[in-house]
């Protein structure tokens, strides 16, 4: 990653208070990738498990680098070399002081499923009121967030962090750093799983947000029966499917799409993306909390387009491709197929799976609930691609075409075979399974 850093003397003042040391030149950039370095930036060194930063030193040197925050000091490189324990920590206090500078409201979002998308949605519908600064992709891990603050600007006006979780108290320390005056959980469910071992301790390290509120508005989706008995502090602002919400909403069917009802506002989305209509609930009801007017709102719910990878549709030669293959989980992917089964016209209903990752002991069965989903909805034809989607494979009755694959090139090829005019095919597994590629395969060659 590497950021822009449009005021040097504030950066270096910042950095001072934090590090205790004074950089010899201003700083115009910061990089943690050596390949990415440009004039005047300062080299954060990071050691990972595949590769240590601190070979790299001499490389950024020449490549025009001016400092480097290091773990070792490299007496063979002449740049300036800022000593400490731990350079991603020292980088998150360095992004904390920064944003202590800023008396804007910042919205934290995590969750199990829907962050980037309901923090993409919220940039779109925010952004014809303020001045927004937010997460970029879905950089939402202590490094990703740390950098993102390191971005904001005094013109900005609001701030959307969008915060992920692998590991326990990951969302904690994020809060820490990033100290978060609105917060949203979209929903619990049992992605990475493997990495807390139950729905209770998702839900426990989800709940850091809302912990760490204390003068701050927690936006609570009464809608997951996880979310609603999280402990909040502070205030709170209920939204869902009940009408004894602050923000009560009804989803109603139209003609094969589907219609937000919030409050006394009826919003047709042209959308078949149930998903998506239960972040356009969470969005309006942090919107409307921050001053954005009703028929604003509507406008901009209606205008918004799904980023690549999040059930975005496409038609290719006469064939309707719905490409949601950023990542899958359980939730996700039942979601997913919904979406599929609730197009209407003719044409087959296809769809092309790959393996959900960190499931731990649980992929085994969850594959198989996905697989009863296919069978359940009558789809035409199910392509599935891994290790964990043989689970799927074997869990579909025999009515319906099912094939599995081992290797991408031969799922391309038979796809290829396979697929004609009026087909509607669905493309999920998670990130890195890289289902895009199966699209590119198939369409693109």
């Amino acid at each position: 990653m590497r950021i822009n850093i449009n005021h040097p003397e504030l950066f270096a003042t910042v950095f001072q208070s934090v590090t205790g040391e004074k950089l010899y030149r201003p700083i115009t950039g910061i990089c943690t990738d050596s390949r990415l370095i440009k004039n005047g930036d300062l080299f954060i060194a990071i050691s990972g498990s595949k590769a240590d930063g601190h070979s790299f030193l001499n490389r950024i040197e020449s490549k025009g680098a001016l400092a480097a925050l290091v773990r070792k000091v490299d007496k063979n490189c002449k740049i300036q070399q800022i000593k400490t324990s731990d350079t991603i920590n020292e980088l998150a206090k360095i992004s904390t002081q920064w944003r202590n500078r800023f008396d804007i409201p910042i919205v934290g979002i995590t969750g199990s499923n829907g962050k980037t998308s309901t923090k993409e949605l919220l940039v779109h519908i925010l952004s014809g009121k303020f001045k927004v600064h937010a997460t970029e992709g879905n950089h939402n891990t202590k490094l990703g967030l740390s950098l993102t603050l390191l971005k904001l600007e005094p013109h900005h006006e609001i701030s959307i962090l969008e915060m992920g979780a692998s590991i326990p108290n990951e969302i904690d320390n994020l809060c820490k750093i990033a100290r978060p005056t609105h917060g949203l959980i979209t929903n619990i469910s049992t992605a990475h799983l493997e990495g807390f071992g139950s729905l209770e301790n998702i839900a426990h390290e989800k709940g850091a947000l809302f912990r760490h509120l204390t003068d701050g508005i927690s936006f609570v989706n009464m809608a997951d029966k996880m979310v609603s008995k999280i402990p909040f502090s502070g205030q709170k602002i209920t939204f869902g499917l009940s009408p004894d919400c602050d923000f009560p909403a009804d989803i109603c069917h139209d003609n094969g799409t589907l219609t937000l009802v919030l409050e006394t506002n009826i919003i047709p989305t042209n959308s078949f993306n149930l998903s998506f209509l239960k972040n356009c609930i969470a969005s309006s009801a942090i919107s409307i909390t921050l001053g954005v007017d009703w028929n604003e709102l509507k406008e901009k719910l209606q205008s918004f387009s799904a980023p690549n990878g999040r059930c975005n549709v496409k038609q290719i030669n006469n064939i309707t491709v719905i490409d949601d293959t950023y990542n899958a989980n359980l939730a996700s992917s039942l979601a997913a197929l919904d979406y599929l089964y609730a197009f209407s016209g003719k044409g087959r209903k296809i769809f092309v799976f790959g393996d959900m990752l960190e499931l731990g002991d649980s992929a085994k069965k969850q594959h198989q609930q996905v697989g009863k989903k296919c069978s359940e909805l009558g789809l035409d034809g199910v392509f599935t691609l891994g290790i964990h989607t043989k689970h799927t494979n074997s869990t579909i009755g025999n009515g319906m075409i099912k094939r599995h694959y081992k290797t991408r090139d031969n799922l391309i090829q038979d796809l290829r075979n396979h697929i004609v005019s009026g087909d509607k095919i669905l493309f999920k597994g998670s990130r890195g399974m890289q289902m895009e590629s199966i699209i590119h395969g198939v369409f693109e060659n």
